[in-house]
């Protein structure tokens, strides 16, 4: 019987293991992959209040390795769901711990194109406002329709040069006050009813080539593109007893109770509307010592 078993070792969760350690709890972190979850994919990270500029990986590194030597007990296994009785059951065993901390997180929706996760971080990025400042004076593409993409383009038209809103569909899914404000942007074209089919580039990405709905395919220069097409939470194994929603992140009335008492939400994995990692590792602090108080 463990005190906390925290889902997810990203940093939402690994966050919500250092309170708990610090606060002399036993305590267990189960990853199906690696820890880390997406920031571990960030080239530069430079957005963190205290530290001006330091690799997604190098930052990940340091947390698991900082929460490692309080004595951390961590897990390379799959949870496969959580039973009525509240048991965590994996590809491995079975665990029962007094709370539970779902830090699943959501991974971006990927194009599936190839050289896309070779050319991450090198000149593709998920994430405008992280990455967006390297992209000064250059000319940028986002991809997407939605709410994301749009204020993804705002955001870029402060910065870039050029921008590019890149959308599979005649009209977009996001806002009108959005794309009124883009239209208002003399350095905003829209590319609609078109994909983006190629990404060009060895060492970073150079161009990319996209497609109209007649067939005629054209190749624009850039130096970067910026995709945001959604995110896939992976919170299906959790829905016989969680509230989630339609899209698949889980409910939460305060941002940290699930319906279910003794198991709580940290991260990306709850509905929110900012996911940053500053908010990922503000919410495993709450999750974490919410958790405490109420054992």
């Amino acid at each position: 019987m463990y005190d906390i078993i925290i889902v997810g070792a990203g940093p939402a969760g690994l966050t919500s293991a250092l309170y708990a350690l610090r606060a002399g709890k036993k305590v267990l972190v189960l990853e199906a992959k690696t820890y880390g979850g997406q920031i571990i994919n960030a080239h530069n990270v430079e957005n963190y209040p205290g530290i001006t500029s330091i690799s997604g990986f190098d930052f990940a590194t340091s947390l698991y390795n900082q929460v490692k030597a309080l004595g951390l007990e961590y897990k390379n296994e799959t949870v496969i769901k959580i039973d009525e009785n509240k048991t965590l059951v994996t590809n491995k065993g079975n665990y029962e711990a007094k709370a539970i901390i779902l830090a699943t997180g959501a991974e971006n929706r990927k194009l599936n194109l190839q050289n896309e996760k070779a050319l991450t971080g090198k000149g593709i990025s998920y994430c405008a406002t992280c990455d967006g400042n390297f992209y000064k004076n250059k000319i940028v593409a986002v991809a997407g329709g939605g709410n994301t993409a749009l204020e993804d383009a705002i955001y870029l038209s402060n910065i870039a040069e050029k921008v590019y809103l890149i959308h599979r569909r005649d009209e977009f899914r996001g806002e009108q006050k959005y794309v009124e404000e883009l239209n208002k942007k003399e350095n905003v074209e829209f590319i609609l009813n078109t994909n983006i089919v190629n990404l060009n580039g060895n060492d970073k990405l150079e161009s990319i080539d996209i497609k109209d709905n007649t067939g005629n395919i054209n190749t624009l220069n850039i130096n970067g593109l910026f995709i945001a097409v959604g995110q896939e939470p992976k919170n299906e194994i959790f829905s016989n007893i969680i509230n989630i929603d339609k899209s698949g992140y889980i409910k939460s009335d305060d941002g940290v109770h699930t319906n279910v008492q003794g198991i709580y939400v940290a991260g990306d994995a709850r509905v929110k509307d900012l996911r940053q990692l500053t908010t990922a590792v503000s919410d495993g602090s709450i999750a974490a010592t919410t958790a405490i108080k109420e054992m």
